[in-house]
């Protein structure tokens, strides 16, 4: 067993050797100035030895309280740091993933009560914008990019693949091409548009479609408005199947019929310098396994 003199004598005594008063050390042990010198006549005792000169207005340390004191310094002051961080439950590490406004909405919000179920320990920060974030100067560790896959000076992996397909509300009761021109065409705004964009002039194209037997239906700035118009029965919209697997997988939308566009595909971009990061890691291994879990459950059966 160990042969320790009270805890208290000690508390007092290091604190007067650290204020080099007594007066100030009661003030920090809300004791009197009495009871602290009472305190350290009790350690003299034991050890028979003094470990303060008294001075008129302040107390030195004699030779074996320079010896005590820093011991008890560092015990204390080790005591009180992992007292600190025992209290204190360390701070989440923080992930901050931007993406698209739509991929946003239709794909990553739904899925967030997952997330944190999945990995409470990390704190998420969602940020949604069309124009791509320079990730190094924004401080951004994970972004889901639309394009083709080749970002120079960063990671990148696929994530969901490209498919686009007219879907419309099983309300419209819409199953042949033939009847498509009683529909509107719902459209939005693409902010990468290029020669093989999967918009509907491509899509008509294929499908040997005359586009003046068409019937316009608004123009949207945001795919998501789109889509729920094409929920609500408004009309036929060509989406990105992996952003309305989980409205196909309800019954809440239906492909009537093909083609099928390829486009480009969703990808994880990060910097080289945050690969190594542990929270990044199982944050893009999540997202992987939730991407495939939507592919599985809302396009299984889509064979057009």
């Amino acid at each position: 067993m160990r042969k320790l003199p009270p805890l208290t004598a000690l508390r007092a005594f290091e604190a007067a050797a650290r204020h080099a008063s007594f007066k100030q050390a009661a003030e920090e042990l809300a004791l009197s100035p009495t009871a602290i010198s009472h305190q350290v006549r009790q350690l003299e005792e034991r050890l028979g030895l003094a470990l303060f000169e008294r001075r008129t207005r302040q107390v030195a340390l004699t030779e074996a309280g320079e010896r005590l004191y820093p011991v008890l310094r560092e015990g204390f002051d080790a005591i009180a740091t992992t007292w600190a961080a025992l209290r204190t439950p360390a701070a989440r590490p923080a992930v901050t993933l931007t993406t698209t406004r739509a991929f946003a909405a239709r794909w990553l919000v739904p899925r967030l009560g997952a997330f944190a179920q999945a990995l409470p320990e990390i704190a998420l920060r969602v940020h949604a914008a069309d124009e791509p974030v320079d990730l190094r100067r924004e401080g951004v560790d994970l972004a889901v990019r639309y394009g083709g896959g080749r970002y120079p000076g960063l990671h990148a992996q696929p994530l969901l693949p490209g498919r686009f397909a007219p879907v419309c509300s099983p309300l419209l009761a819409l199953h042949d091409t033939a009847q498509l021109h009683r529909h509107p065409l719902l459209r939005y705004a693409w902010h990468l548009r290029e020669a093989d964009t999967p918009d509907w002039p491509r899509w008509l194209r294929e499908a040997g479609l005359d586009p003046t037997a068409m019937t316009e239906g608004p123009l949207f700035s945001d795919e998501t408005h789109a889509v729920q118009a094409a929920i609500a029965g408004q009309g036929v919209v060509l989406a990105s199947l992996p952003l309305v697997a989980d409205e196909l997988a309800a019954g809440r939308l239906r492909v009537p019929f093909g083609p099928v566009l390829a486009g480009h595909s969703f990808h994880l971009v990060w910097t080289p310098e945050a690969d190594a990061a542990p929270a990044l890691a199982r944050v893009r291994d999540w997202l992987h396994a939730a991407a495939q879990a939507s592919l599985d459950n809302g396009l299984t059966d889509i064979s057009c």
